[in-house]
Order: structure tokens, then sequence, then C-alpha cells
């Protein structure tokens, strides 16, 4: 295989028509630079140079050489750059993947933010609902992840976890329920009360905070009716068909035949974070993009 470093040499004596000039250029001494071009010639199989007068010209295979060791040397600037705009955040692709209630409040306005400041990285965005987003990031299909950690669950291994926010349950009722007179509900006054399940969560884990709120209330609920979206579980609400707890942002519509309420003792919550591996922390576009879903959560 030719080497490259000894294609630029030889594009360098080229250029200048001289031995001793282009050893001038390059730092290297007159007999380094013969010895760079009769290795290439060796490598070749054909003369490169040829004497004329006290300087040099190439010979065919020599220009054929030199104007592949310019292209080369263009090519190798362009990679080079392409890598520091990468290392400066400023190019190449984000693979985000998230949940739907995040991605309806969440991503849009941080998306919006990200690209104001770093409009040459591509994002990559995809809903991954019923899977975790973890799944992907842990699988290497993402590299920026929003998804549900508990505050008593450990940081898996080699990630970084950065809380977005604590997003509360609200007692969905129906319109005219008794219980609709008061500000906030205590959660065992919902013990005897048929549910509407709305299991919407990132790969289970939101559906466990209501069983699990509920069990310290001193209660399991008697699911009526399930339903896999927040807005259908409300349009179930309304009908009169049972009561349903919703996290805060999965209630940006409010169905008019319903009525929300705060929950306590206890009272449920998910928490929201945005997740990458550690060794993508060199990356400033990560790291903005982190920081533009940290403004949009305080935002929200």
């Amino acid at each position: 295989m030719l080497d490259v470093r000894r294609m630029q040499v030889l594009r360098a004596v080229v250029s200048t028509g001289s031995i001793t000039a282009a050893a001038t250029n390059l730092g290297y001494t007159p007999s380094a630079v013969s010895q760079q071009v009769a290795s290439l010639e060796k490598q070749a199989g054909l003369p490169l140079l040829e004497r004329v007068g006290r300087g040099v010209r190439p010979t065919a295979a020599g220009r054929l050489l030199t104007e592949h060791a310019t292209r080369l040397a263009e090519q190798l600037a362009e990679a080079e750059s392409a890598l520091t705009a990468l290392r400066n955040g400023c190019a190449g692709t984000l693979r985000v993947r998230y949940f739907a209630t995040a991605g309806a409040a969440l991503v849009p306005p941080a998306v919006a933010t990200f690209r104001a400041e770093r409009s040459g990285v591509e994002l990559d965005l995809k809903l991954t609902e019923p899977t975790d987003p973890f799944e992907e990031l842990a699988a290497g299909r993402a590299d920026v992840a929003i998804t549900l950690l508990e505050p008593s669950e450990p940081t898996p291994e080699g990630v970084v976890a950065r809380h977005l926010l604590a997003d509360p349950f609200y007692a969905v009722l129906p319109r005219g329920h008794a219980l609709a007179r008061k500000r906030v509900l205590d959660l065992c006054e919902l013990a005897d009360e048929p549910w509407v399940s709305a299991d919407c969560g990132a790969s289970g884990l939101c559906k466990d905070v209501v069983p699990r709120a509920c069990a310290g209330a001193g209660f399991a609920p008697q699911v009526a009716v399930e339903s896999d979206d927040y807005a259908t579980a409300q349009g179930f609400v309304a009908a009169g068909l049972g009561v349903a707890l919703i996290p805060r942002l999965g209630l940006g519509y409010a169905h008019p035949g319903v009525v929300l309420r705060k929950v306590r003792n206890p009272e449920p919550v998910r928490h929201i974070h945005v997740v990458y591996r550690e060794d993508a922390a060199w990356n400033p576009a990560v790291v903005s993009l982190a920081e533009a879903l940290e403004k949009a959560a305080r935002a929200s």
C-alpha cells in the first residue's frame, strides 16, 4: 500500500521543483526527503522524479501520485474540520428517545432551544413506548434518553442521570362526583371507588407508581376499566365509569366532563430524568441537549 505521508513529501517536492526547497518547507533534511521519495518509488515500482537542471520535475507516475496526494490532503483537512466540529458539539447526529408525555411537554421546547444554539447537529427523535427509552440507550441505539427513575433507584453504572422534574399525579373525577367539592383528596378516600386504569408509562415504571401509592394508603385499586392512554382514560371517567390518577404532564388536555384534584397521604409522583452514557459526557452537544431539557422542565 502506498504511504500517504510519503505522497505528501512528493507533493511538496513537485510543488517547489526542488528537493532542497521541499526539505526547507517540511522541516526535513534534503537527504531525508530523498529517502522518502526513493521509498515511495520502490512502492510504486516506477520512477517519480527526473532531474532538470538544478531541480526536478515529476514523471507521468509522479504527476499521477501528486494529483492523488493533493486530493488526499484536501480530504484529510475536511476530516479534521469535521472532527473538530464534532468535538465542539457543532456537527454529527444525536439519537434521542423519549416517552409520550415527555415528548409532548418537554421535547419540543428543548429541541427549539437546542437547534437555535447548535443548528449543525442533527437530532434523530423517536417515541419508544411501550419500550423504556433507557433500554434503547443501554443497547447503544440512543445517545440520550428521557426516562423514569425512582429516587431510591441507583443510577445504572456508566450512566449520567440528570433529574428533570417531579411529576405529581392528580385525581381525575367525573364532574359532579361527591369528592369534587374538595380541593385536595386523601388517597384513601378513593379506596371504595371503581378505577379507570391509565397505565401508559415508560416501560411499566409509571404503572407501578399508582399501585404503590395506593398500597401506602392501605388499599388496592379495584380496576373497572383499562385504558392505555390518558385521553381515553379521561373519557371513561367523564362517563362515570370510575376515577383515575394521571400525572400532571399527561393532563395537557383536560376532558370537559372531569375535574382534577390534588392527592396527598401519599402523593403519587413520578420522577423524570434525562440520561446518557458517561463516555458521551465529553460531547458538548449531549450536555447542551440535557441543559435544554432542564430549561424546558423548569418552564413546564
